[in-house]
């Protein structure tokens, strides 16, 4: 196999993300790494539906919420252990992101921002007022946290740092590498067909309706994924942790990092996931540095960090039939 220039940045990567655990770090600095983890997830899932489709969404942290709530719920209410309710969580998230789908994707650009921001809100306003289900404002305490069984025992994640960063920073390498061959399979080159025409698309056989809602639903399983991670972490969560402002936060991952980058979108949710927290000592202007960096960002390199790698990668792949059937 050839090591090319994007597998050897992956390795590297890969490399340095596994040597953490043995930095000489404390236990905040490997908890927010690992919060900028979840956040990669959740960049990786919005880049399908935005990056790789052209879908502009700006309702994601509902499935989040999804997710986050459907593993809360059984493991509180029903006693399901984590392991057990990552698949409920994924796919919940993922039925939602197709039941949206289905009327939202009739409708193009602001109209679908609209419908889909929308959405995000009344998920959150509903979390919030179902007291009996989902705890209301207090939300759902005494979630079950990973454990682990081996033929010496169990051994239960607790509140460590180091087991969960482990944990993310898996979720992370098999979404990557699942988005990857999602982006160079079929239905990826139909995806990118749509995001630059949809109607020459359409005349070259692309079956849009179908190619949108299978980017919404795989973008949704992700972020559920991400969601059930982050209430197995936290232990509680609440209505206030999916707000507006977490999905734009995504989207701005995601368009910093490139859009339709795979790296791009974990190397944005790293930059702005730990940024905050690295301009903590200027409590009183770090919002004012943070909207800068993102202005100087967008006006010296508006194609993302990671956006040109992507260009010059299409540009060296040779042509291939496009054709996604109606029955496919």
């Amino acid at each position: 196999m050839t090591m090319t220039p994007t597998r050897l940045g992956w390795l590297v990567g890969f490399v340095i993300a596994c040597a953490v655990p043995g930095l000489p770090l404390n236990a905040y600095h490997v908890d927010v790494l690992t919060t900028a983890g979840i956040y990669a997830v959740l960049a990786l899932g919005l880049n399908i539906v935005v990056g790789f489709t052209g879908l502009l969404h700006l309702g994601y942290a509902a499935f989040f919420a999804i997710g986050a709530y459907t593993y809360a719920l059984l493991s509180v209410r029903l006693g399901v252990p984590f392991w057990l309710g990552l698949v409920p969580a994924i796919a919940v998230a993922g039925v939602c992101g197709v039941l949206l789908g289905i009327p939202a994707i009739r409708v193009r650009g602001d109209y679908l921002a609209i419908v889909t921001l929308g959405f995000g809100e009344i998920v959150r306003i509903a979390i919030t007022n179902l007291e009996q289900w989902t705890g209301g404002p207090n939300g759902v305490l005494g979630i079950a946290h990973p454990r682990v069984w081996w033929p010496g025992g169990t051994y239960d994640f607790g509140v460590a740092s180091t087991p969960y960063y482990c944990l993310v920073l898996a979720a992370v390498l098999v979404v990557a590498v699942a988005c990857s061959r999602l982006a160079d399979s079929r239905i990826g080159r139909a995806w990118a067909a749509i995001r630059e025409d949809e109607l020459a698309a359409a005349c070259c056989g692309v079956n849009t309706f179908q190619a949108k809602l299978l980017a919404q639903g795989c973008g949704a399983a992700v972020a559920g994924l991400a969601g059930a991670l982050f209430a197995a972490k936290q232990g509680t969560i609440t209505p206030d942790s999916f707000d507006f402002v977490l999905s734009v936060m995504i989207l701005a991952m995601v368009v910093l990092g490139g859009l339709g980058s795979v790296p791009g979108a974990i190397i944005g949710a790293l930059v702005l996931g730990t940024l905050p927290e690295l301009l903590r000592g200027f409590d009183q202007y770090r919002m004012m540095i943070f909207g800068v960096v993102m202005i100087l960002m967008m006006r010296v390199r508006p194609q993302g960090l990671c956006g040109g790698v992507r260009l010059r990668r299409q540009r060296s792949v040779s042509p291939q039939p496009l054709h996604v059937s109606a029955a496919a």
